[in-house]
């Protein structure tokens, strides 16, 4: 999917909205939105060596895959 997004977006400019943060990787800037403010921006390799909001949030959503998609029992 992201190839076929890729080559339809080649030459202009797209905007790519997800909660998937690792569908993001391909993106040539990620932006990152606090209510209406922008508290992140760079390329997924910036944002994750930030170590901010967007590293914490991918760092939350990959364990929870990685996991199988379950909630974690301990913290219900």
């Amino acid at each position: 999917m992201y190839s076929k997004y890729n080559a339809m977006a080649e030459g202009r400019s797209s905007v790519y909205i997800s909660h998937r943060l690792a569908s993001t990787r391909f993106c040539d800037r990620i932006i990152l939105l606090d209510g209406s403010v922008i508290a992140e921006e760079g390329t997924h390799d910036e944002l994750m060596a930030l170590g901010g909001k967007y590293k914490e949030f991918f760092d939350v959503q990959s364990q929870y895959y990685k996991d199988g998609g379950k909630e974690n029992e301990e913290e219900n």
